[in-house]
């Protein structure tokens, strides 16, 4: 296109377009020195490459094992190539560490969805460094909150857990949710306004 200024690493980052390194932690998680920083690279990706399938499936069969079927949320890929939901990848030298997907939902709410780190690869910040990613691809979308549906049981403690230090807090069920025992639903208020109420 004529006269575009082609864009950097950042610019497409906060686009959410592109490949960018492994955000700033320290920006969207609050200044946390002692967190680990991984090194590799966010993209938007295609969930239906052979390496992402293999990871997805991974995700499933841990969503079957610690879920009651009729409390399975997750998508598979069909539900990732949904034009509603952006798909993201991290990978360190061209090899797939972990996942994670933007799910646009009614107005300016929109939900986490998809995210999963390759087993090799945990306790290294990536799903840490994949979830600032979409807290700030949400932000600049413009999205006003950003919510999630997780397991209630202990298997998905960590996962909780990761999504409390980032500011979401417990809320009701959204979207085409209903109540469930076996589910935790969080949120978090991405502008100033939304966060005084």
């Amino acid at each position: 296109m004529a006269g575009a200024r082609p864009r950097s690493d950042i610019g497409a980052r906060l686009l959410g377009l592109g490949a960018a390194p492994a955000p700033d932690l320290t920006s969207e998680l609050g200044s946390r020195s002692f967190l680990p920083v991984p090194e590799g690279e966010i993209s938007i990706d295609d969930p239906r490459a052979a390496d992402v399938r293999e990871l997805l499936e991974r995700h499933l069969e841990f969503a079957n094992l610690h879920s009651p079927p009729e409390d399975i949320h997750a998508l598979d890929v069909d539900g990732l190539v949904d034009p509603a939901v952006t798909f993201f990848s991290f990978r360190l030298k061209g090899e797939l560490l972990g996942v994670g997907a933007l799910k646009q939902l009614e107005g300016r709410h929109a939900e986490v969805k998809s995210m999963h780190t390759a087993h090799g690869a945990r306790g290294r910040g990536i799903g840490r460094a994949m979830l600032a990613h979409l807290i700030g691809v949400a932000r600049d979308r413009g999205f006003r909150r950003l919510s999630l549906e997780t397991g209630s049981m202990s298997g998905f403690a960590p996962a909780r857990s990761l999504y409390a230090s980032a500011g979401f807090r417990p809320c009701g069920p959204f979207g085409d949710y209903g109540p469930s025992p076996n589910s935790s639903f969080m949120t978090l208020p991405l502008n100033d306004r939304d966060l005084r109420r």
